[in-house]
C-alpha cells in the first residue's frame, strides 16, 4: 500500500511540473503561492491550518484548511486526506493531500468547490520544512479540468 501512495505522489509531482511548463500568467490561470501556518494543527480528523497570504484574490488570508482524516490514517507516517479551504461566505475549495511526515513534502490537488471556487483546479507541491510553516506552490486554473 505504501508503494502505491508513493507512486501517486510521484505521478502528481510529474503532472504538476508539466503543468508549470505550460501555464500562462492570465487572471484565470497561473502559478499559485500560498503560505500557511499550522501551529493549531493537531493531526486529528477536523484539524486545520490557517492561510496567511495568497497571490490570488480567491484565496483569502485567514481562511482555514480543514483536513478530513487523521494524520497516519490509513498509512503511518503520511497525511493522506481529503481537505477543504474554508473561505469566507459560501466559498469552499475541495481537494486531497498526500504528505510525507518525515520529509514534510507532498502534493495537494484541488478540483472544484463552491462560490468563488467553482471550477477551481490546482496541483501544488506542499513543503513544510520547519513546522508550523508550510507552503503550497504550483499551477492553478479556473475552468474545465485539463
Amino acid at each position: 500500500m505504501t508503494k502505491l501512495r508513493l507512486l501517486v505522489v510521484v505521478a502528481a509531482l510529474a503532472l504538476a511540473l508539466s503543468l508549470v511548463a505550460v501555464s500562462s500568467a492570465t487572471p484565470r490561470r497561473g502559478i499559485l503561492h500560498v503560505p500557511k501556518e499550522c501551529s493549531q494543527y493537531t493531526g486529528a480528523a477536523g484539524a486545520f491550518c490557517t492561510i496567511t497570504s495568497s497571490n490570488i484574490n480567491t484565496i483569502k488570508a485567514g481562511s482555514r484548511v480543514v483536513y478530513a482524516s487523521a494524520d497516519g490514517d490509513p498509512i503511518p507516517g503520511f497525511l493522506n486526506s481529503d481537505l477543504m479551504i474554508d473561505g469566507p461566505g459560501n466559498n469552499t475549495a475541495y481537494g486531497h493531500v498526500v504528505l510525507n511526515d518525515t520529509t514534510g513534502n507532498g502534493v495537494v490537488a484541488f478540483s472544484g468547490g463552491t462560490g468563488e471556487f467553482s471550477h477551481f483546479h490546482a496541483v501544488l507541491l506542499v513543503r513544510c520544512p520547519v513546522l508550523p510553516n508550510c507552503t503550497w506552490d504550483g499551477p492553478y486554473w479556473f475552468g474545465p479540468h485539463n
